[in-house]
């Protein structure tokens, strides 16, 4: 069984700092690529940053460029975003997502409708 399990939300004030890890089972998670989405109630579910599992290499968004970092470790099997600089707007739910193409970077990191499974989200509250 296919589990993605988001952690490391919660609240934080602006300008501080989360990681958020997404621990994988039930899959081979080093050829797999992983995306981070966020959502709010207002918005549709944004493309944060993706990484790809043959090189390592990774995209993140303009929106959060320069404050937010994807990462891996094949090890545990664990996709990390590193957030820094945090503001109002980005208290939202966060996501991680597997199942898309392998490779992810190129296209900027797919939509999340190319994406099979997701994680149960964790909630990021930023206080101004």
């Amino acid at each position: 069984e296919v589990q993605l399990q988001a952690s490391g939300g919660g609240l934080v004030q602006a300008g501080g700092s989360l990681r958020l890890s997404c621990a994988a089972s039930g899959f081979s998670f080093d050829r797999t690529a992983i995306g981070w989405f966020r959502q709010t109630p207002e918005q549709e579910r944004e493309r944060l940053a993706c990484i790809n599992a043959s090189d390592g290499s990774s995209y993140s968004a303009d929106s959060v460029k320069g404050r937010f970092t994807i990462s891996r470790d094949d090890a545990k099997n664990t996709v990390y975003l590193q957030m820094n600089n945090l503001n109002a707007g980005d208290t939202a739910v966060y996501y991680c997502a597997a199942g898309g193409p392998r490779s992810v970077v190129a296209s900027r990191c797919p939509p999340p409708k190319l994406y099979t499974y997701w994680g149960q989200g964790t909630l990021v509250t930023v206080s101004s």
